[in-house]
């Protein structure tokens, strides 16, 4: 056993010059390399959040490397919750370590591997690995249909798969200033759900639509929606022109309706412009409660009235979490599950869980059979904890401390805090390194 720390320039120059297809098994390699690992597999979560699908590195012996594992209540599951690495006897005399593959709070999989011995400083020589990992896999995975096809352990529709594609490649994302989680169970007949968000310099951009009817004709409907708001979004607009350029997209191709809740979050001070194009409202938890954002409630994309789109605001204060719906979190079956008491009850865990614990109990309600499609987002805002926490302001509607500009209303305060501009920096570069 060679040990010695992680050269992350070797590694990445390893990784690049193999197929993309092989990341598991350049780390693999350096694993084995430098501390003599065996049995090194990487494992990722499949399309349904259910089960893990092991993709062992070539030479390796993993047993039922081929079969799905079930992640409810198994080890991997508690690693992927916590986040931490995890270490037990191997059965052999020597260590089964899991550890997390996470970027940004997306958990991509969980990297396993035997050791014949590993002190903490080779332990976290493992965790350094792993993460190194999540980096190459981000990359690689845009060269290859390896991790794509891995994660599909059933029958996927053409609707399913047009619907997937219009998600962010990642459902969950932590900065200095906020914390996102998002989950979309898709009803047995496609409903046409979709979730968005990116990050810009200053900017927070969020989004939730659910577009009318089912199965193929509803993604394509989505399709258009989801291409219409990326296309302004990426040109400079803000939320009320980006509802408008939607609303005349649907229009003119004359698909149908879609609802949508469209966000646009100030890094800086909080204050979040929106439009709420006949979406349900979201559920805000402030100092111990959980209310309905009371929001104007515009007509849906691609309603052919003679109607203006409001741009509406809200003011977030960090220990804000904010959740985003849409109507199959509430409807038939669903009417049953108490979203506000879910949302308090989770409200120590990280948004991740938080989302999957929702989407659970909504699955649960309606017996594992969805009538219409069920998706929650949810965005913790931390502000800026080198700042003093503002005093609390309440929920309800109040008066602008500027005046508004017209189509604009003001719904409840408070003040956020800056960004950090390092972290700003660094995820601008990291985020032109990848794409």
């Amino acid at each position: 056993m060679n040990g010695g720390d992680l050269e992350l320039g070797e590694l990445l120059a390893a990784a690049e010059a193999a197929p993309p297809g092989e990341s598991v098994d350049v780390v693999a390699h350096d694993l084995q390399k430098r501390f003599g690992a065996e049995c090194v597999s990487f494992l990722f979560v499949d399309l349904i959040g259910e089960r893990l699908v092991r993709l062992a590195a070539v030479g390796e012996s993993v047993e039922d490397a081929d079969a799905p594992i079930q992640l409810q209540g198994s080890v991997y599951d508690r690693v992927l919750q916590s986040q931490r690495q995890h270490v037990e006897p191997s059965g052999q005399g020597g260590q089964r370590v899991i550890t997390p593959v996470s970027n940004r709070g997306d958990r991509i999989g969980i990297l396993e591997l035997t050791l014949q011995a590993g002190d903490d400083t080779v332990l976290r020589q493992v965790r350094d690995a792993a993460h190194a990992l999540a980096y190459i896999i981000v990359t690689d995975r845009r060269f290859t249909d390896l991790y794509h096809l891995g994660r599909r352990t059933t029958q996927t529709s053409l609707a399913a798969e047009i619907q997937h594609q219009l998600l962010p490649s990642a459902p969950c994302c932590e900065a200095n200033e906020f914390t996102l989680a998002a989950g979309l169970i898709p009803a047995d007949d496609i409903g046409g759900d979709t979730y968005d968000y990116t990050l810009d310099r200053d900017k927070l951009h969020l989004s939730i639509t659910d577009a009318m009817g089912h199965d193929t004709n509803s993604a394509l409907l989505a399709t258009l929606l989801v291409g219409a708001l990326r296309q302004s979004r990426r040109s400079g607009c803000d939320a009320l022109k980006q509802a408008n350029h939607a609303h005349q997209a649907l229009l003119g191709h004359s698909r149908g309706l879609a609802t949508g809740q469209l966000f646009c979050v100030d890094l800086e001070t909080g204050l979040c412009e929106l439009v709420n194009a006949g979406h349900p409202r979201p559920l805000l938890l402030r100092e111990g409660t959980v209310e309905e954002v009371e929001l104007a409630v515009n007509l849906p994309f691609g309603v052919a009235a003679p109607s203006t789109y409001r741009l509406q605001k809200l003011e977030l204060q960090p220990g804000d979490r904010l959740a985003l719906l849409t109507d199959g979190m509430q409807d038939r079956g669903a009417a049953a599950v108490d979203l506000p008491s879910i949302i308090l009850d989770t409200r120590a865990l990280h948004p991740r869980e938080a989302v999957r614990s929702l989407t659970a109990a909504v699955l649960d309600a309606c017996y594992g059979n969805l009538k219409d499609d069920a998706t929650v987002l949810i965005l913790d805002w931390h502000g800026n904890p080198r700042r003093t926490a503002p005093t609390a302001r309440p929920r309800t509607a109040e008066p602008a401390t500027t005046a508004p500009s017209a189509g604009t209303t003001v719904v409840a305060g408070c003040a956020a805090d800056p960004p950090n501009p390092d972290v700003m920096r660094r995820l601008g570069a990291h985020t032109a390194a990848l794409g």
